[in-house]
C-alpha cells in the first residue's frame, strides 16, 4: 500500500492526505476531488464530518506517522464515487478504552449508498490489512445503541459487546471487541451481507 490505497472487491480505501483534507475544509471541492480521484457528494462534509476531518488534520499535522492509521475514503471503484469513509481512531492503543495495542475502527457510509454491504466490505478489508500487514490482534468498535445497521456490521465481523461508554459528541455508545483476532475477518455471503 505505498500510495495509501487498499483494493477490495468493489471498493478502494484511500488514505486522505493532509492536502486533500485541507482543500476540502477550505471549500476547494474541485481540488479535493482531483487529489482524491473521485467525485464527492455535494452535501459532504456535513458539520459533524467537518469537525471530524478538522480533528484528523490536526492529528496529522502534529504526528505525520499516524497517517497510516487515519481516515480513508471509501471509493466505489467502478464509478470513482466517494461513498463514505473508514479508519481507525488513531495508532494502536490510542482509543478511549483501556485496551493497550488495540485499534478502534470507525466507519460511515453516506445515505445514498447504504444497504449494499459497503460498510462490511470496507471494515473487513481494513481489519484484514491491520492484522496481516501490521500484526494487530485486538480491535474495538463503539456504536450507538439505536444504530441497527452498524450493530449488524460489527456482529458480522465477529465483534462482541464488552461494555458501554459516554461520548461527549455522540452520547451513549456500546463498546465491542473482536474476540477472534487470530484469523482475518471474512465477508459473509448471501443476503445477510446486505446492509
Amino acid at each position: 500500500m505505498p500510495d495509501g490505497r487498499l483494493r477490495l472487491e468493489r471498493l478502494d480505501l484511500v488514505l486522505l492526505e493532509p492536502a486533500t483534507l485541507a482543500a476540502l475544509l477550505d471549500g476547494e471541492r474541485g481540488e479535493a476531488e482531483s487529489l482524491l480521484g473521485a467525485v464527492m457528494p455535494p452535501d459532504w462534509p456535513d458539520e459533524h464530518d467537518r469537525h471530524f476531518l478538522r480533528f484528523r488534520l490536526g492529528e496529522l499535522d502534529s504526528e505525520p506517522a499516524a497517517w497510516v492509521w487515519s481516515v480513508r475514503a471509501v471509493i466505489l471503484r467502478a464509478e470513482a464515487q466517494l461513498a463514505g469513509h473508514v479508519g481507525f481512531h488513531g495508532p494502536p492503543g490510542a482509543n478511549g478504552i483501556a485496551r493497550p495495542g488495540a485499534l478502534e475502527i470507525g466507519y460511515t457510509i453516506f445515505p445514498g449508498f447504504r444497504r449494499r454491504g459497503y460498510a462490511t466490505e470496507a471494515a473487513a478489508g481494513l481489519l484484514r490489512w491491520a492484522q496481516s500487514e501490521r500484526g494487530i490482534s485486538s480491535f474495538l468498535a463503539s456504536v450507538a445503541p439505536a444504530n441497527d445497521a452498524s450493530l449488524g456490521v460489527i456482529a458480522r465481523l465477529g465483534f462482541q459487546q464488552i461494555g458501554e461508554r459516554w461520548d461527549d459528541l455522540d452520547g451513549l455508545e456500546l463498546v465491542f471487541e473482536r474476540l477472534e483476532a487470530t484469523s482475518p475477518p471474512q465477508l459473509a455471503s448471501g443476503p445477510e451481507r446486505q446492509l
